[in-house]
Formats: structure tokens, sequence, C-alpha cells
């Protein structure tokens, strides 16, 4: 047996892929700011001590005391407060000799400007450089000194140690991936939600699930012998099945945008849709095509969002229920026979038991006559094998039900072309007869009289008894579907009478009146398979 094959749940798989998606992105976005950040804070913090030295260098201290008309320990006291003000690391003034007259470290007042980069700025242009100093490696900016009359008198420095550079790089590079992580947690509780709201939409049904059911739904609905159509609340098709396409087929209709207008008619989908009300056991013609249909509503949370309509050609379901009623007339006729026989015979192995032969010849003798007097008749007359071994069976079901069925020594009925045709005469025959035995059975006159006549390509029918008769009430509703004065269940045999005879181009006639019995009289056409007597 060939093992299920494992599947990831959905939402493992969403949560997964969600997560691997966020991941990726916040790492490209890592590899592609974060050196935008670093630099961005490099060049932030150079932008800044760029400021600061050519504010130190427009200051009048730095100036005059540079020009020598000021003391110059002024721009010590200058420098030094500045330096607090904006957090720098340091801030050097030097003149033109490169000699320092600024520094934190009043110990390196005096001596020259370590570094070596100093000395574009002592030819009057400003720079960046990084270069190591008496405080360690840092980022310098450099801004010469002019006078008022525009001679270069010095220069400042004003500098940033690297690993203070560094810091906030890494702070600023912190501030990202917090960022990241906090993205990172968004995006796993945004997955789990989604997961989780994705498979309650889903019943939670997993996709290998739900394409499992969709195959098993599928394979049920072109199973099926009904055509099968769904419709959405505009009352366009959404669904079909090969029963419906056939359907469509046989009617000429070869565009499902026709068959929305055509095999659903308007006044049943207004009532299923707007009123979601079904519509059931309804027959209509489509192109010359008679349907028998079913309609539903089609409702999720309760809101109708289309209908289910099922449908029938109507001549299958006729030949079927006229093929069913056949059968059953034909096995209750066979088992009246059966008992009628199993009681001759055990009459004859008695009387054999017991011997008595002298009784036993006369009995035999009389079944035999009884034969050639009801028997004969019927099978010389009625020439299609199986109506006159069911007329035969139906006398049988007679004498059992406490009644006499006599058929009229006039009846001939030769045996049809279209084989079928004994299957209506079966149904219409069974049925008058049926109904006939019931309203006779508690009468004196017990008698029910069955005629069949041919003559000039038509077949007269002539079912007549003793009963009470039918009243007026019950005659004009005795021909529908499913109507009966007796119990559940009753009320179709008239119906497929009347429908028999209406398929077969026929005319009935009835004469019923109070005590004084019911007669029926069917003329079919008939075209016989043999040559007339």
């Amino acid at each position: 047996m060939k093992k299920p094959r494992r599947y990831l749940s959905l939402e493992k798989t969403i949560l997964i892929l969600i997560c691997l998606v966020v991941f990726l992105s916040l790492l490209v976005t890592n590899i592609l700011v974060s050196e935008e950040v670093a630099t961005a804070t490099e060049k932030n913090i150079a932008s800044r001590a760029v400021n600061i030295s050519r504010i130190v260098a427009h200051s009048p201290i730095v100036i005059d005391g540079l020009s020598g008309r000021r003391d110059k320990r002024e721009i010590q006291t200058y420098a030094g407060e500045l330096m607090d003000l904006t957090k720098v690391n340091y801030i050097v003034v030097m003149d033109m000799k490169g000699i320092r007259v600024s520094h934190p470290n009043v110990n390196e007042l005096g001596k020259p400007f370590m570094g070596g980069d100093e000395g574009t700025v002592l030819q009057g242009k400003e720079h960046i450089s990084t270069a190591k100093g008496t405080l360690g490696l840092s980022m310098r900016a450099f801004s010469p000194v002019f006078d008022e009359e525009g001679k270069q008198v010095g220069a400042v420095a004003v500098g940033i140690l690297m690993n203070t550079v560094e810091e906030a790089v890494r702070e600023s590079r912190s501030r990202t991936y917090f960022g990241m992580g906090l993205g990172f947690i968004v995006g796993i509780l945004g997955a789990v939600f989604l997961a989780k709201r994705i498979k309650k939409i889903m019943f939670g049904l997993e996709p290998f699930a739900i394409a499992r059911i969709l195959q098993e739904r599928s394979a049920m609905l072109e199973s099926v012998r009904e055509g099968i159509v769904a419709i959405d609340a505009e009352g366009k098709v959404t669904l079909t099945n090969a029963e419906a396409a056939r359907l469509m087929s046989l009617a000429g209709i070869g565009d499902v945008k026709e068959m929305d207008s055509e095999m659903i008619p308007d006044s049943v989908f207004k009532r299923v849709l707007d009123k979601g009300e079904p519509v059931l056991d309804l027959e209509y013609d489509v192109r010359g095509v008679t349907l028998l249909t079913n309609t539903v509503p089609l409702k999720v949370d309760g809101e109708i969002v289309g209908a289910v309509s099922t449908f029938r050609d109507k001549t299958e379901i006729r030949q079927l229920g006229e093929e069913l009623s056949g059968v059953k007339v034909y096995a209750e006729a066979l088992r009246a026979q059966t008992h009628e026989f199993m009681n001759k015979i055990h009459v004859i192995l008695g009387l054999v038991h017991m011997k008595k032969y002298e009784q036993l010849g006369p009995y035999v003798s009389q079944i035999a006559h009884q034969y050639q007097t009801k028997g004969g008749p019927i099978v010389r007359n009625i020439r299609d094998p199986i109506l006159a071994g069911f007329i035969q069976a139906k006398m049988s079901n007679a004498r059992e039900n406490g009644c006499e069925l006599v058929l009229n020594e006039e009846s001939y009925c030769p045996q049809a072309k279209d084989s079928s045709m004994v299957h209506d005469l079966v149904t219409i025959i069974g049925n008058l007869l049926t109904n006939s035995f019931e309203a006779v059975k508690e009468k004196d006159t017990n008698e029910v009289e069955l005629s069949l006549v041919y003559g000039e390509g038509e077949l007269l029918i002539r079912v007549a008894d003793q009963g009470s008769g039918i009243p007026a009430q019950v005659m004009k509703n005795m021909f529908v579907k499913g109507y009966s004065t007796k119990s559940n269940g009753r009320g179709f045999g008239l119906f497929l009478v009347q429908k028999s005879v209406e398929q077969r181009k026929g005319r009935m006639q009835i004469d019923s009146g109070d005590n004084k019995g019911t007669t029926f009289e069917i003329v079919l056409p008939y075209d016989p398979l043999e040559e007339t007597l």
C-alpha cells in the first residue's frame, strides 16, 4: 500500500515563508542601508567639525590674538569654552608657523602642531583629514584664519577622535538593527495572524485536503445522472457537469451564456434568489426538450449567494416510471397466478396421497376445461404473449381479491409493431383493473369486464365495473399526480394512465355515476405487426 504523502501544514508554510521573506528583506536592507548610515554619520560629524572650525576662524578673539592686537591667552580660554559647548575633543589654533596657540592640554601650548596634515590649511585652503596627534587618531577639520585685510594669520583645527566617530556609527547602526528586529517581530506576528485567518476562512482545511475534496466533488458531479447547474447571485452560470452539457446539446444550446437565460426561467430565478424559496418538480420545455427541474438557493453564512438547479429529461423519467409501474404490475400478477397454481397443485397432491383417483381425474379435467374456456380465448385473441400472460395473471389476481375479471368475447388485439406499446398497455390496463377490483370488492356484483378491440388502426380499451361510481369532487382531481382518497403513497395510477394516453396521442372517455358503476373507454392509435383477421 502506498504511503500517504506528508505535507507541511498551511499555517507553518505561511509562517516560514513570511519569516524568510522578512528576514531576507531586512538583511538586504541592512547591507544597503547600514553602510549608508555609517557614511552619513561620518559626513555629519565632519560637517559639524567644519562648521565649528569656521566659527572659530571668524571669531574676533582668534583673529585679533593671531594678529597681535590681543593677548593670545584669550584664544585658549575661548577655545576651551567653545569645546565644552560643542562637545568636540579638541580645538587647536595655530599661527602661520604651525605653533599651537590653544590646546586642551596646556602643556602642549607653544609646541608645533602634530600630524603633518596642516600644510594645506597654512596655504589658505579648508580640508578634512584623518591623522594621529597627541590625543590619538582623529578626524580633523581645518579652516584658515584671515585678518580684516584678507591676510592669513593662522589656522584652526577642530578634531573629533575616531573612537568617538566609531561610537556614533555604532549607535546609528544599533538603531538600524533595533528597527530590523522590531520589523522581524512584527512580521512574525503578522505571519501568525495571516496564517490563522486564512485557515479559518478555509474551515481549517489544508490545501491538499481542499484539492482532494475538489477532486471528489468533481467526480461526484460527473457521475450523477442529473444535469447540475450552479448560478451566482447575478444569474451567471458558474458550474456545470457533463450531463447538463448533454442536455444543453440535446436542446441545441451550445453556449453557456445561452443556458443561464433559457434553462432557468426568470420567474424561477427571481423566486429562488429573492425569496430564498426552493422550486421543486418544475416541468417546462426548452427548445422541444421537456425538463423536470429542482432549484434550491445556495447560502453561505446565511446569505443567498446563488442557486443550484438539477435537471432531468422528462422523457427518461416517464419511461422509467412506466417501466417501474409495469414491473410492479407484472410482479403482482405473477404472484397471484403462482398462488392460485400452488393451491391447485396442493389439491392434486392431496388427492394422490389419499388415493382418491376417481376424484382426481374429474378435477384435472375441470382445470383443463377452465383453461380452455378462459385461458384459451386469451391466447387466441390477444396475440402479444406478454399482454396475454398479463391478462391471465390479472384474472388470477381478481379471484384472489374476491372478484372476477371477464374478457369480452369480441376482444381481439394483434401484436404491435412498436415493442414499447405493450408497456403502455400494461400501465393503462393494470391501473384501471386495479381500481375496478377495489370498487367491486364489497359489492354483490363483483364482475369487471375488459374489452380490447382493434379496428381501422385504433385499439379500443374498455374497462367496466358495477361499483359505487366516482364522486364529482374526486373526478376533478383523480388525474393529479399524488391525489388519492386512499392511504399515502397512492395517487399515481391514473396520473400514469393519462400520461400514457397523452403520449400515444389517444383519447379517453369516462362514464360514472352513483351506484351505476364506472366505465373507462380509451382509444389509442395502433399499428399492428401482423395482418388482422
